[in-house]
């Protein structure tokens, strides 16, 4: 691996301007794909395989006139207080406004309140439904312009007037604030870490058309493979953090390797040969976790993995390629300032690398940086900084036991919206199972009998309100009808509802020979959520067992895979934590814009632990191959823990603070989603970064020693040696940062 990283690296190096050349065409043949390719679908939701997805694309089989892809507004009227909505001026203001509804030619119809039964029985509150012909992605501004007008002519006549539904425009567009803020701290970290601007500025370049090559093919497929706008948002993440990293990791590696004495392409293919290794397996471990959202079976979270693994997969093929041809262009002015004075002359020679490398292992021994200072911190008090890192992570993560899932709807909405005024106007005046009412469907011989008398057994269901009459199809062999329970949608006493409803729906469809289905806004939130219960464990299993093989192949040893698995659950935890205690519970709302805090949306846990188990491994395999490197050149255990954080702690810091940065930039989003899984992210890489990885995996390695590298004999022979730290290219040198004799001047020094 690691011989043919470095051959690479120097073809990239030596032949930069056919390397630039090529993605340049790609970028470019990507755009104009996505550019000329048919816009991209509407978002659906869907889950195989559930009662409620069954009970859907039964009611798309059997009444296809429903409309059932067309947007609705309910409006809701309340009449001035004291008065009721019946009174003479009050019911002409909502005939007018009814009329005025139905101009629109885009609306197919609309129900009339005083003909529908739609009033409250304290005659205050009366609600009208306006059903488009369209899908609610193809209204547009017209269409909402004119739904405005009618509610604000409404207003003028002395009513209450809110509406809510899918017709009703709500703004999810991304503002692209995310991004601009993440690249600006991006930038301000990379100027501190490097002291270079074009060192800075070339893992923002490649980072930048990593995410246009991966967005625009996302686009250029996303009618061929039914992938929404919204899948790229998790992709543009992902790929502007990763790729950042990554070509961080290959630039700080090439500067390393060239202050050491090597000539300018052997030191790019010295760098993509040693931390090319690291980029590619930790971008493996990240593919993995991503594409193993597919066993979940929930079609949503199965193209946002495929989509961000394939851009993460191009992050990491830039970084091996386009960064060390763009090192070309600028070998040495990726130095800092006051190193580039060496490099003026002629390559030095091999005897004056070798004395550039004792220089440099003396200087650093006697100038130990901030990442060896800390790492013989935590080796000299291995119990203590174990223990505060553990209770402390542990502390942030109790929250986490009072996790409460949901769908986004509109009673979790800002309550200044006009759709959470509309949904509390309906609770108040129709009763708190108003907004969630079940759907219920009979397919029978004789549908329209037989599910008349299964809604009477369901009226007498406690916690049943009301009811509705069933409507059979022209054909007669479906009918369907409405149950309204008497508590809200995310109630407790609601979901037991659902449960005993389906228990019932079993015994009856015996008795009538026909087969029930219940489905709803809360039956798909039961269904969603048993369908996460059944998966996590498997879609952990998966992962965990997956990158546990790569980390094993790559460190050669049990034990590290093993406490890498336990830090990550650590990490996932006081995430989860901080996730529920702010936007659950409400603490420091105010701080992140958090209009209304509410339950935690339930696609975002097993999304938070697919990505943060693939970022959680890249700290790994960073800070640690640096430790492996050494310890194979003959460092002695503690040695290679200073050794890995004196080269690898800084530069994983700066790659934490952008990943963190990047992350909390999508927090100023207004998508509830984006913002959740922004601050999710960003607290996670937080913990793993600084705690897990910093703190509690070198005081395992002090507490371990050399069993920390412990590989059965039989299990070493049956391994495949990958080379990732290098060592094959250091044979038969005799100078290097990690090749054997600098490493013994070094850890001389040291002692």
């Amino acid at each position: 691996m690691a011989t043919f990283l470095y051959r690479l690296g120097r073809f990239a190096f030596r032949r930069r301007g056919l390397t630039v050349l090529l993605w340049l065409l790609v970028l470019f043949g990507a755009g104009f794909a996505a550019s000329s390719a048919p816009p991209p679908p509407a978002d659906t939701f869907s889950m195989p395989g559930t009662e409620s997805q069954k009970a859907f694309d039964l009611l798309e089989e059997k009444f296809p006139t429903a409309s059932a892809d067309g947007a609705s507004a309910r409006v809701v009227l309340r009449a001035p207080e004291g008065e009721r909505i019946t009174a003479a001026q009050n019911k002409a203001a909502v005939a007018d406004l009814v009329a005025a509804l139905g101009k629109d030619p885009k609306v197919s119809q609309v129900t009339d309140p005083f003909k529908s039964n739609a009033v409250s029985k304290d005659g205050t509150t009366a609600y009208a439904v306006a059903t488009y012909k369209v899908s609610a992605t193809e209204l547009t501004d017209k269409q909402h312009d004119a739904l405005d007008k009618v509610i604000e002519s409404g207003r003028a006549d002395g009513l209450t007037v809110e509406a809510g539904g899918d017709a009703v425009k709500v703004d999810t567009a991304m503002s692209g604030v995310g991004e601009k803020i993440g690249l600006l701290i991006s930038a301000v970290v990379l100027l501190m870490t490097f002291g270079s601007l074009i060192a800075a500025g070339m893992p923002l370049l490649t980072a930048v058309i990593g995410v246009g090559v991966g967005i625009s093919a996302i686009t250029a497929l996303g009618s061929v493979l039914g992938l929404s706008s919204t899948t790229t948002t998790l992709a543009m993440m992902l790929g502007l953090a990763v790729g950042i990293d990554y070509a961080l990791f290959i630039v700080s590696r090439y500067r390393s390797e060239l202050l050491e004495g090597h000539e300018r392409r052997e030191a790019a293919g010295r760098a993509v040969g040693t931390a090319g290794g690291a980029v590619v397996f930790a971008g493996l471990t990240v593919i993995v976790a991503l594409a193993g959202l597919s066993v979940v079976n929930v079609p949503v979270l199965t193209k946002m993995g495929l989509a961000a693994a394939g851009t993460v997969a191009v992050a990491v093929l830039i970084a091996i390629t386009l960064v060390p041809a763009l090192l070309g262009f600028a070998p040495v002015r990726v130095l800092r300032r006051r190193d580039r004075a060496a490099f003026r002359g002629k390559p030095l020679s091999a005897r004056k690398q070798r004395k550039a490398a004792k220089r440099a292992a003396k200087q650093a021994a006697q100038r130990p940086n901030l990442g060896a200072r800390w790492a013989r911190f935590v080796l000299r008090h291995p119990v203590a900084v174990l223990l505060v890192g553990v209770v402390g992570l542990g502390a942030v993560a109790l929250p986490a036991a009072q996790l409460e899932l949901g769908l986004p709807g509109e009673g979790t909405m800002a309550t200044d919206t006009t759709q959470r005024k509309a949904y509390d106007m309906l609770s108040d005046s129709f009763g708190a199972g108003f907004n969630g009412p079940l759907t219920v469907t009979v397919e029978s011989d004789k549908a329209a009998e037989t599910a008349k008398t299964i809604g009477a057994q369901f009226a007498k269901q406690p916690g049943v309100a009301s009811v509705a009459p069933p409507t059979a199809n022209k054909a007669g062999d479906t009918a369907i009808f409405s149950v309204v329970p008497t508590t809200g949608p995310d109630a407790t006493a609601t979901e037991e509802l659902v449960r005993s409803l389906r228990d019932r729906a079993g015994a009856l469809e015996s008795g009538t020979g026909s087969e029930i289905l219940i489905t709803g806004q809360t039956a798909l939130l039961i269904d969603f959520s048993h369908t996460l219960d059944k998966a996590l464990l498997p879609y952990l299993g998966l992962v965990v067992g997956l990158a546990f093989l790569l980390l094993m192949v790559v460190f050669r040893s049990l034990l590290i895979p093993f406490k890498a698995a336990l830090g990550f659950l650590l990490s996932i935890g006081a995430a989860l934590g901080a996730v529920v205690a702010v936007f659950q519970q409400g603490h420091l709302a105010g701080v992140f814009g958090i209009d209304q805090p509410g339950p935690v949306i339930s696609t975002m846990p097993i999304l938070m632990i697919g990505v943060v188990f693939g970022l959680a491994m890249d700290y790994e395999v960073f800070l640690v191959s640096r430790m492996r490197e050494a310890y194979v050149h003959g460092a002695a255990p503690g040695d290679a823990v200073v050794t890995g954080f004196r080269y690898g702690g800084r530069v994983v810091t700066a790659a934490a603070v952008i990943m963190i940065s990047v992350f909390s930039g999508f927090i100023a989003e207004d998508n509830d989603l984006i913002k959740m899984i922004g601050f999710a992210l960003a607290s996670a890489v937080l913990f793993d970064a600084f705690v897990v990885r910093m703190a509690i995996v070198p005081a395992l390695f002090a507490l371990l020693g050399a069993k920390a590298w412990w590989l059965p004999k039989w299990l070493d022979r049956l391994l495949p040696d990958l080379d990732v730290e290098g060592a094959k290219l250091d044979q038969g040198r005799a100078s290097g940062p990690f090749s054997r004799p600098h490493l013994q001047r070094e850890h001389e020094l040291i002692r």
